[in-house]
């Protein structure tokens, strides 16, 4: 499975960086922590980040779909060949074969403006592999995910996007405040917008609520 074949077949025109909420129709942002309660109680704080943020995934992921995982990273000026895969597939993923089929593309430039002069510094380096989830750690993932920001370990500074080849959805914690989820299908993610409703992000709940009540 190509991974640009796959986006230009089920989510085409999609660029995939953050805000993916807003690159994409049928989405929904998730509140995963309160900032109020951050600065009340950090310990609490991420506790209902980490559960709010493993529970969805779950919901949107059954043990036996096949999944891409994508990481998006930014490096100083390399040449491809210097370039090494990066240690998350290694320490997340249970099984060689996935690790072994990482690919590797890289995109000069790609959060540069279009008069912008291209610097190999800019470089967009993006890995990506298929695996099922049952291959993935995915709660120590998760977590590493969303350390990214309140300085816990492990952490992970990459953005990293998991696409459900079975069911047509992606899925991007952009940090420990929240995530996107994105389905090529309303239907998909009806189910989680009804259950999950009370999580749902309220600066975007009008324009969600558009979309599955519209």
């Amino acid at each position: 499975m190509d991974l640009k074949t796959y986006l230009a077949e089920h989510f085409p025109n999609l660029t995939l960086e953050p805000p993916l909420f807003y690159n994409w129709d049928v989405a929904i942002r998730f509140e995963l922590g309160n900032p109020l309660m951050f600065g009340m109680n950090t310990e609490h704080y991420m506790e209902q980040v980490y559960h709010r943020s493993i529970e969805l995934f779950k919901v949107l992921h059954d043990q036996e779909d096949e999944v891409l995982l994508i990481t998006q990273a930014y490096f100083a000026d390399k040449a491809k060949h210097k370039v090494k895969k990066l240690y998350l597939y290694r320490k997340y993923i249970k099984k060689k074969g996935p690790i072994r089929a990482l690919r590797l593309e890289i995109f000069p430039g790609f959060d540069c403006e279009p008069d912008d002069i291209l610097d190999p510094r800019n470089n967009m380096y993006r890995y990506w592999t298929k695996c099922r989830v049952e291959d993935l750690k995915y709660n120590q993932l998760i977590k590493a995910i969303c350390n990214h920001d309140v300085g816990i370990k492990p952490k992970i500074y990459h953005r990293v996007y998991i696409i459900n080849i079975s069911q047509k959805t992606i899925f991007h914690i952009y940090d420990d405040r929240g995530c996107d989820v994105i389905s090529a299908s309303r239907q998909t993610l009806t189910d989680i917008y009804t259950e999950y409703n009370d999580w749902i992000l309220d600066y975007d709940r009008d324009r969600i609520n558009n979309v599955f009540l519209g």
